[in-house]
């Protein structure tokens, strides 16, 4: 049973998967789509993708017009950032932050034209999702993290970033 949560902007979900734990340790499953489809999560992924960072990496705000995203963290923790980078919509600019975790096993659902970006909290972070559309099929956007325009707020000045991302 999945645990959806509508978030601050628009079209974008928290998801909380059950988890089955016992002695033996923990179960859950990250995707069923019958389950998440019959929650009103429509997209139909087609590829997979996994990110490996350190301690006090930033990456992001990266997005497309057309890819739908299910993210998550599998080991570790990131605090991650939500952007509505939609320059015609009237929420242009507003973001929302929530911590992902091997722990909680949280998810966000993300739809196009949001940007998404994460700083590392753990020693490392493997942050993996599904996307909608193969990668390069659509013109990605990136903006600064320390865009002025949107004043996002991040837990620490980032220690790595990329030329693209900083």
């Amino acid at each position: 049973m999945l645990n959806v949560e509508a978030t601050s902007l628009e079209g974008v979900y928290l998801i909380k998967p059950s988890v089955h734990t016992d002695k033996r340790g923990t179960f859950y499953e990250t995707y069923n789509e019958k389950e998440y489809k019959a929650a009103g999560l429509t997209a139909d992924f087609i590829q997979d993708d996994v990110s490996t960072s350190v301690k006090g990496v930033l990456k992001g705000m990266h997005g497309d017009p057309g890819t739908y995203k299910l993210v998550q963290v599998t080991y570790g923790s990131v605090y991650a950032v939500i952007l509505n980078c939609d320059e015609n919509s009237p929420d242009f600019g507003r973001w929302e932050s929530f911590i992902l975790s091997a722990e909680n096993r949280h998810q966000l659902y993300i739809p196009p034209m949001y940007g998404n970006g994460y700083y590392v909290l753990s020693d490392m972070a493997v942050y993996t999702y599904k996307q909608s559309t193969y990668y390069g099929d659509y013109k990605q956007f990136s903006y600064k993290y320390n865009d002025p325009r949107f004043g996002i707020r991040w837990p620490a000045e980032p220690e790595i970033t990329s030329e693209r991302d900083g």
